[in-house]
């Protein structure tokens, strides 16, 4: 197979060229081109972490429900995919483990990257919209169980670095997976010190954190100043258009775009749940209900990465986010996320106005 474009994303630049692949990327041709297939190519998305759409929910431990995500994930460009599971009870995250340990990709469906656990060590005053009913002190035996039955697929964990034996958790946990730094009340002492114990991640910046004070920087200026990436979701809700400027200009290569997705995505506004708790979604904004506090987004990765330029971030920024970057935080940087020979086929056909043409999973065209 052989396609081309004048704009080919590659080694964090724009060429001109064609890509040969079958189920991996054989050669990139840089060359004039007469009639491109697209007005962009840019490698599969990477969502790193996604709770839900489509009605389903990777919680909820149904194999029908993984095969619905993965098949909405891939029709809008993601080509691999992290289900995000919530704070729950160790039997429900048991069972959720086992039921993506043993998915099998579907025929037009993304791959799975890996497991995102989002808690359950959790800070309460942060917990936004996990539910504090299931939050517990951090648990190396729970981890290395949940760990086991998802076949070792778990690559993220987010925990309070504030919590009891939350320091001690991380040196031992940071060994089986990558430490996230979220949902928590940290100090900015608090947070070096967890980063420093092997924490190298940061979940959701901004939200369900301590904002950045001058005099208190807490885990924000913490995340920054120990090199650890950090998530953004580019919604328009959960990060005012501004401090996701802000947020570029400080990390920089360092971004990982998201899209926190719940439910509710892919669908009408209207009543959802999230980790055993009520959600309302009105007019794309996922609150609790009856209160103001958002509970993850309802859009697709593609859009949160159109959005993210319409905002002012450089299209090369904003790819390089959704694809090498969540690659390399999930350990998969030497399969896929970027357009190198030997990388699997994971490809997006574009248009002007940044809309999916076409996208190849493993080299086969499943939209």
């Amino acid at each position: 197979m052989r396609i081309s474009s004048s704009r080919i994303f590659t080694d964090g630049r724009f060429i001109s060229g064609s890509i040969e692949f079958d189920q991996k990327i054989r050669r990139i041709l840089p060359c004039s081109v007469e009639k491109a297939d697209a007005a962009y190519i840019i490698p599969g998305l990477i969502d790193i972490h996604t709770h839900a759409a489509m009605g389903a929910d990777a919680s909820d431990g149904d194999p029908e429900g993984m095969r619905t995500m993965s098949r909405y994930y891939a029709a809008g460009g993601v080509t691999s995919w992290c289900p995000t599971t919530m704070t729950l009870k160790e039997p429900e995250l048991t069972k959720a483990m086992k039921v993506i340990r043993d998915f099998r990709r579907p025929e037009s469906g993304a791959k799975i990257a890996g497991i995102n656990l989002e808690g359950p060590f959790v800070s309460y005053e942060k917990r936004g919209a996990q539910n504090p009913d299931n939050i517990a002190l951090p648990d190396i035996g729970m981890l290395e169980r949940l760990d086991e039955a998802s076949g070792g697929l778990v690559r993220l964990i987010t925990l309070a670095p504030e919590l009891d034996g939350a320091v001690d958790f991380i040196r031992q946990a940071s060994r089986i997976c990558r430490v996230s730094l979220g949902h928590s009340a940290a100090d900015y002492e608090s947070a070096v010190e967890a980063y420093g114990a092997g924490a190298s991640h940061t979940t959701h910046l901004f939200n369900a954190m301590p904002s950045l004070h001058h005099r208190r920087p807490g885990l924000i200026a913490a995340a920054y100043d120990c090199g650890a990436t950090a998530e953004l979701i580019c919604d328009g809700f959960h990060v005012h258009p501004a401090m996701i400027r802000l947020a570029w200009q400080i990390f920089k290569e360092r971004i990982v775009l998201i899209s926190d997705s719940l439910r509710c995505a892919g669908m009408p506004d209207g009543e959802y749940s999230l980790g055993g708790q009520p959600v309302s979604m009105k007019n794309g904004k996922a609150t609790l209900r009856g209160t103001d506090t958002l509970a993850g987004s309802s859009i697709h990765l593609m859009e949160g990465l159109r959005r993210a330029v319409s905002f002012g971030i450089p299209l090369t920024d904003a790819v390089r986010a959704a694809t090498e970057v969540p690659a390399r935080v999930t350990g998969i940087d030497h399969e896929t996320g970027s357009i190198k020979a030997g990388r699997a086929a994971d490809l997006l056909l574009l248009d002007e106005q940044l809309k999916v043409l076409a996208v190849y999973v493993d080299g086969e065209k499943v939209r």
